[in-house]
C-alpha cells in the first residue's frame, strides 16, 4: 500500500511538471518612468544598489541598445502595448487631465490579443493612455487595474480600481509599495492560469518619494532611495513567481519608458555616458535599460549591443505565447527576438526613426545616426538643448554623440536621407494628432488685472 500511495505521488509530480512544462508562459512587464541609462548597476551606476535588477541581467539578457520610441511618457506607452510607432495612433504628446482623448478603439493591445488567447490581464501602475471611462485599462484588453491613470505631478492624482476612484488621497511615499502588492497578490491568485502582468511605475517620474524603510539609505540621496525601493519591488515580483514555482515559465521584462528628467538635477536622475535626456531625441532620451529573463530559457549573462526597441515586446509576446490567431491585421513596426533572447539570431531590422512631437527629429540604420536640422529646445525660458544643422554619429564609435562626422562622411549621410525618405513611405499615411490638452480662457482675469483698483474698490 505504501509503495501504491508513493508511485502515485511520484506521478502526480510529474504530471503535474509536465503541466507546468507546457502551459503558454506566463509574461510580466516592468516598466519604470523617467528611468536613466545609468541609474541601475548593471548599466553602470555605482551609487545605487540594484541586486535584483542586476541579479535578472546576470541570469538573464541585457540589452544595451534598447530604445523608447518616444523621449516622452504617453507615445511610449501607446506604442509598447500595440507594436506600432505611436505617429500611426496620433499620440504625438503626453494626456493631461483636461484631455478628452485616449487611445483609439481600434488598436489591438498585448492584454486584448492575450486574453483572447485565454490569458488573465493586469496592470498596475501608471497607464495615461486616456483617463475617460472608453479609454481605460478595461475597456482595452485587461482584467485588473489599480493606479494612478496619468504622472503623479498632475491635478487630481487619484487612485482607480478597474473604472472607479478607490481613494481621492495618494500617499506618494508608498505608491511604489502599493503597486508591488498589488502584483503580488495577482501573481498568488492567478498561479493555475496563464498570466500577462503589466506593472508600470509611478517612480522616479518628479516629485519622487520613497517610504520610510528606503528614505536616506542610498549613496544618491532620494533619487537613489527611489531606485533601490524600485529594486526591492522587483525582487518582490521575481520572489512571488519563484514561491509559486512559476519562474520557470516566466518572462521577465525590465525597462523604461523615456531617460531621465536632467532638468530636475540631483533628482532628475542620469544617462550618462549618453547626451541629454528627457524630451530630447538625443540617445538620453530615447535609448533606456532593458534586462530580460528567463531561467532555462534565456542563457545567463548574454549581452546584446545590436539594435531593438519596446515596439519589439508585442510581436515577442504575441510569438511566445502562439497568440497570433488575436493578432492586430494593422501593420506593426516591431519584431519578433525570441531568437535575440534564446541566443539563436539577431533582430532582423537594423533601422529606427526617433520621433518627438510627431516629427522624425533623428534616423538610425546600423550603427550610423542622423539629426536633422533643430531649432533651441526650451523647457520654459530656458534652453535646454541648442539649435544645431545635421548630425551625423557613429553610435557604436561614439554612444555619448559627441563627434559630428557629417563633412568627413558625406556620402553616409546621403544614404541615410535616402533611407529615411524610403522608411516615410513604408509608414505612408497616418492620422491627425489627438488634442491632448486644451488651454484654458483666461481672458477673465487678464481683464480683471488691467482695471485699476481703485475702481474695483469703488464698485464695492
Amino acid at each position: 500500500m505504501r509503495r501504491l500511495v508513493m508511485g502515485a505521488a511520484v506521478l502526480l509530480a510529474s504530471l503535474a511538471a509536465q503541466a507546468q512544462t507546457h502551459r503558454k508562459p506566463n509574461i510580466v512587464v516592468i516598466l519604470a518612468d523617467d528611468l536613466g541609462y545609468g541609474d541601475i548597476g548593471t548599466f553602470g551606476a555605482t551609487d545605487i544598489r540594484t541586486p535584483n535588477i542586476d541579479g535578472l541581467a546576470a541570469n538573464g539578457i541585457k540589452l544595451t541598445s534598447f530604445y523608447s520610441t518616444s523621449p516622452v511618457c504617453s507615445p511610449t506607452r501607446a506604442a509598447l502595448i500595440t507594436g506600432r510607432y505611436p505617429r500611426r495612433l496620433g499620440i504625438d504628446h503626453v494626456f493631461f487631465p483636461e484631455s478628452f482623448t485616449g487611445i483609439p478603439p481600434g488598436e489591438v493591445t498585448i492584454a486584448e490579443a492575450l486574453k483572447g488567447n485565454g490569458y488573465r490581464t493586469a496592470i498596475f501602475g501608471k497607464w495615461h493612455l486616456g483617463h475617460h471611462r472608453q479609454f481605460l485599462p478595461l475597456q482595452n484588453g485587461f482584467d485588473e487595474y489599480y493606479g494612478i491613470p496619468y504622472s503623479n505631478d498632475m491635478m487630481g492624482v487619484v487612485y482607480l480600481r478597474g473604472n472607479d476612484v478607490d481613494s481621492i488621497k495618494v500617499n506618494q511615499k508608498y505608491i511604489t509599495q502599493t503597486y508591488t502588492k498589488e502584483a503580488v497578490r495577482f501573481i498568488e491568485q492567478n498561479k493555475d492560469k496563464p498570466f500577462f502582468l503589466y506593472i508600470t511605475h509611478n517612480m522616479p517620474h518628479v516629485p519622487i518619494y520613497a517610504s520610510p524603510e528606503f528614505e536616506g539609505k542610498s549613496k544618491r540621496g532620494l533619487y537613489g532611495d527611489v531606485i533601490e525601493e524600485l529594486d526591492w519591488s522587483v525582487g518582490q515580483v521575481v520572489n512571488a513567481l519563484k514561491k509559486n514555482g512559476l519562474e520557470e515559465n516566466t518572462l521577465v521584462v525590465f525597462t523604461s519608458d523615456n531617460g531621465p528628467w536632467l532638468i530636475f538635477d540631483v533628482e532628475g536622475g542620469s544617462a550618462r555616458p549618453l547626451r541629454q535626456g528627457k524630451g530630447t531625441t538625443f540617445e538620453g532620451g530615447q535609448r533606456v535599460p532593458a534586462v530580460a529573463y528567463w531561467p532555462g530559457k534565456i542563457k545567463p549573462g548574454t549581452v546584446y549591443d545590436d539594435l531593438a526597441s519596446q515596439l519589439d515586446l508585442y510581436p515577442t509576446i504575441i510569438s511566445l505565447t502562439g497568440s497570433q490567431k488575436t493578432q492586430t491585421k494593422k501593420p506593426l513596426d516591431g519584431e519578433d527576438i525570441s531568437p535575440v533572447l534564446f541566443g539563436t539570431g539577431k533582430r532582423k531590422g537594423d533601422e529606427f526613426a526617433y520621433y518627438s512631437n510627431g516629427i522624425i527629429e533623428a534616423y538610425r540604420k546600423g550603427d550610423w545616426k542622423i539629426r536633422l536640422p533643430q531649432k533651441d529646445v526650451k523647457a520654459g525660458n530656458a534652453v535646454i538643448v541648442p539649435a544645431a544643422d545635421t548630425l551625423l554619429f557613429n553610435l557604436k564609435n561614439d554612444i555619448g554623440e559627441q563627434h559630428n562626422l557629417l563633412k568627413t562622411n558625406p556620402a553616409k549621410a546621403k544614404e541615410l536621407f535616402a533611407l529615411l525618405e524610403v522608411y516615410k513611405k513604408k509608414i505612408g499615411d497616418t492620422p491627425p494628432p489627438l488634442v491632448q490638452r486644451m488651454p484654458s480662457d483666461d481672458s477673465h482675469i487678464k481683464k480683471e488685472l488691467s482695471v485699476p483698483l481703485e475702481k474695483i474698490r469703488a464698485n464695492k
